[in-house]
């Protein structure tokens, strides 16, 4: 069966689905594999589940006409997504970067359906599957697409170009993330920048923050829609505050956002420039920015009983969380604790990088700092603020902390899992 035939049926369904858990009726559902796991066993599972179709790649589960055998499963997800992305022919966003893609997705997201019927990437969707299942997900109402695109080896970016074929490319930023797979930042650089190369050799365009002078020289001869605080640029946003909530200024507008750290105006800034560049009106961005709540763990401000808690740990890398060290620091609160776990894959680099870390939190004036996991428990501190802990099992009964008026930061990679913390602050 060709993939025409097979989008063909898509378009009659009620789309796709890979998980038989999870199952809705009339839809195609795709026999993928893992380590683990062999789609092609669930096949039957699916179709008794009310899927209309299962799609597989091994002969000997094809027992009925509703079995559709084709060479791999997988490649047909993806040649299928590619299929549909043409036959729409919509508007294309893909975003890449080490830090604040999600972030800034959304934030792209609640600007632009504000004036048009978007469809973005859900929640953190953002590999060879999720990539194919996001382009699925619009429909001929969809008139601008925003697919998320995340990578921890080069050539992802690459072919999950070739799937999605943008018209547009934002790179939120380069920095010390999957510093094993993409083998140093310099890897990191050539990998996200692939998003780049397709762009140039497609003749589309990008959206650029030109105060950042290493995606600047790489995205050199493209198409460029560019922003900054500066009036360089084509659309001039500038910081105003972030203590902690960052407050900006854009067309003789103030837009009070609800998200913390200087580090973030930079994703409210694109996601103002890209609405600027759709001609979205200044009092609809200013309405969406505010309107956006971070959820996830990602810079999460909560307040229990005494204690206000920048929750932030849905991810972790070099980069970020000198970030979120450095937001601390500007903050007014006088009693400021952090909570940092380990990174990861950082590879060979891990060791330096826990250590310098752990150096950064040292020279301020935190007054108390608690280390978790593997790397950080290996680090070295004469620092009595100091308290290092294996796991967070290991933190949890040796919890010294007493009730008071304090600033708590929150941060690690997500399979630290150090939101549990807040079940710890009573």
């Amino acid at each position: 069966m060709t993939i025409s035939q097979i989008h063909k049926l898509f378009l009659d369904s009620k789309g796709v689905s890979t998980d038989t858990r999870k199952i809705s009726k009339n839809t195609l559902f795709f026999s993928l594999k893992g380590e683990n796991f062999n789609g092609n066993t669930y096949a039957d599972k699916a179709l008794e589940s009310g899927a209309s179709f299962a799609i597989i790649d091994e002969p000997e589960f094809k027992t009925s006409d509703k079995h559709i055998l084709v060479n791999n499963t997988l490649k047909t997800l993806q040649d299928l997504a590619l299929y549909h992305r043409e036959f729409l022919g919509i508007t294309i966003i893909g975003l890449t970067g080490s830090n604040g893609k999600t972030t800034s997705k959304e934030l792209i997201n609640c600007v632009l359906s504000s004036k048009f019927k978007t469809t973005a990437t859900i929640g953190n969707l953002n590999n060879h599957i999720g990539v194919p299942l996001t382009l699925l997900s619009m429909t001929q109402e969809t008139e601008i697409g925003i697919v998320e695109m995340g990578a921890n080896h080069q050539g992802e970016i690459e072919s999950l170009c070739a799937i999605c074929k943008p018209d547009y490319g934002y790179i939120t930023n380069i920095g010390k993330a999957h510093l094993e797979g993409f083998g140093g930042i310099e890897g990191v650089l050539k990998g996200k920048t692939e998003l780049y190369r397709h762009l140039k050799q497609n003749d589309k365009a990008v959206f650029i923050n030109i105060e950042d002078q290493k995606l600047v020289n790489a995205s050199s001869g493209i198409k460029s829609f560019s922003f900054s605080q500066t009036s360089k640029s084509d659309c001039t946003i500038k910081l105003i505050e972030a203590n902690p909530n960052v407050i900006v200024s854009y067309q003789n507008l103030i837009i009070n956002s609800n998200l913390i750290g200087v580090y973030n105006f930079t994703n409210i800034a694109a996601a103002i420039a890209i609405g600027n560049h759709f001609n979205t009106p200044p009092n609809a961005i200013k309405g969406a920015i505010e309107s956006y709540i971070p959820t996830n763990n990602r810079s999460q401000i909560i307040k229990k009983d005494s204690y206000t808690i920048i929750l932030d740990a849905y991810n972790a890398n070099p980069s970020s969380m000198e970030a979120a060290i450095n937001n601390l620091t500007t903050l007014n609160d006088n009693n400021k604790i952090v909570f940092l776990g380990d990174m990861f894959e950082l590879g060979s680099e891990a060791k330096a990088e826990h250590q310098k870390i752990t150096n950064l939190i040292t020279n301020t004036s935190v007054n108390e700092i608690y280390l978790l996991g593997k790397n950080f428990f290996q680090t070295t501190s004469n620092d009595p603020r100091v308290k290092k802990f294996e796991s967070f099992e290991n933190l949890k009964s040796n919890w010294k902390l007493k009730n008071k008026k304090v600033t708590i930061l929150i941060k690690g990679s997500r399979g630290m899992q150090l939101e549990r913390i807040l079940n710890l602050l009573n």
